[in-house]
């Protein structure tokens, strides 16, 4: 089934200490945003991909895109301050009125299969998340001090892809705006709507490149990736 991806790509870096956009950092001498946007470049069902980035890295960005091969980007937005803006410029400029995927720019080894999977539960259910299951046992703390060991059997690590029907998504996008409201994920601005939000059960290594150790970690994963391929 086909779909739209929304990619907020105007983050600082700052927790990986890069000193510049860490989407530009390499894994394999090609920048962690180029791998990113080959998995959906590659995926048959993805009709089109929307970027939404700093006004000065946009030029950038295109010769990235021009050199890397990327065709399927049909639209770059001017990115916010905070990333659930930049979300809402994409889905402002994109032409999609389907199902629409938001992804984390610096999410590489997501998987087509739980791709396609959230593009189907989002279709007939209307919003569905990529997770995982808490492995660690989990505490509840407050002022340092431990104050209840929570059920970690009801515990899962939100990831992304995140997949909605276009009309919850943006509804859900306007009345946060509308209520100055600013939340963690875009499933949390359509939990306020009152929808139901399904889980399609993700993988460990569709992590995030978010510090420096997340680096390593992606060369391990490339490195794993290659060998099952032989």
């Amino acid at each position: 089934m086909k779909y739209t991806v929304l990619l907020p790509a105007a983050g600082s870096g700052k927790r990986m200490g890069a000193g510049q956009n860490k989407l530009f950092l390499e894994l394999r001498n090609i920048p962690i945003l180029i791998h990113t946007l080959r998995v959906f470049e590659r995926d048959p069902n993805c009709e089109r991909i929307v970027l939404a980035v700093k006004k000065e890295e946009k030029a950038f960005i295109e010769q990235l895109l021009k050199e890397h091969c990327i065709t399927k980007v049909s639209d770059i937005a001017e990115g916010g301050e905070e990333r659930q803006h930049s979300v809402y410029a994409a889905l402002k400029v994109s032409s999609s009125k389907g199902i629409i995927l938001v992804h984390d720019a610096a999410r590489p080894f997501i998987h087509q299969q739980v791709i396609q999977q959230l593009v189907e539960k989002a279709n007939t259910s209307g919003a569905a998340v990529a997770a995982v299951r808490a492995k660690d046992t989990m505490k509840k703390v407050e002022n340092g001090i431990i104050q209840e060991t929570v059920d970690r059997e009801s515990l899962w690590i939100i990831q992304t892809p995140q997949a909605f029907r276009y009309t919850i998504l943006e509804k859900a996008e306007r009345l946060a705006e509308k209520d100055n409201f600013l939340g963690t994920d875009e499933a949390m601005l359509v939990e306020r709507l009152g929808e139901r939000v399904h889980i399609v059960e993700s993988t460990y290594d569709n992590v995030k490149m978010t510090t420096s150790e997340d680096l390593l970690y992606g060369e391990a994963i490339l490195n794993k990736r290659e060998q099952e391929e032989y």
